[in-house]
């Protein structure tokens, strides 16, 4: 485990407790607002409809099915504008991207289009917190509790760990924050490194 947890190892959730534990805390989020940090370059998402159409290799479903889930992505940017809180992402992107990535990438920039800023920031520049181990999938709410998502060998969701310190999840969530700082806005890097993108080829 990264250092960047003093030790922490916070409380183990199934996946189910972790989902409602997730949804409530999220809605009742305060200052600072929601940040979250994405460093795994490859993750499986059985259930999403779009990336099960994307692992098919149908890409143009799968975009279909990102692009059919605007309505749906505008509702829910609204609803955390109207309850008063930032949503914000710091995406680590390495170099060539993957077809995961190119993926996800697509669905982040809808996302930001609607409230849920996003920014990316290189291998190369989170190199030096990453001596002993890489970064962690860590969230922050607000000032009072982070999840750090933990995924199989596979890249499927398996649980999550929640932290409850409030100075552990106010260090993270600064963490979090001054990367996104030094981060490139998402939409300028997607038109230049992912839109000019072919489809990706499956194995």
């Amino acid at each position: 485990m990264h250092d960047l947890f003093g030790g922490a190892r916070g409380e183990r959730l199934e996946l189910d407790a972790y989902y409602a534990d997730f949804d409530e805390k999220l809605w009742s989020t305060l200052a600072p607002g929601f940040w979250k940090l994405e460093r795994q370059q490859f993750f499986k998402e059985p259930g999403n409809a779009s990336w099960e159409a994307f692992a098919k290799g149908d890409w143009q479903e799968s975009m279909r099915i990102i692009e059919a889930e605007r309505p749906g992505m505008i509702d829910y940017y609204r609803k955390i504008e109207e309850r008063g809180f930032v949503n914000r992402r710091v995406r680590v992107v390495e170099q060539p991207i993957i077809p995961y990535l190119q993926w996800e990438l697509h669905v982040l920039r809808m996302r930001d289009q609607y409230g849920g800023k996003v920014r990316i920031v290189t291998g190369e520049q989170v190199a030096d917190f990453e001596r002993d181990a890489p970064l962690p999938e860590i969230y922050t709410h607000g000032t009072m509790v982070m999840y750090q998502a933990v995924y199989d060998d596979d890249g499927v969701l398996e649980s999550a760990r929640r932290f409850v310190d409030r100075d552990l999840v106010v260090r993270c969530q600064r963490f979090i924050q001054d990367l996104y700082e030094i981060g490139q806005p998402l939409e300028p890097y997607f038109n230049e490194h992912v839109a000019v993108l072919p489809p990706p080829r499956q194995p």
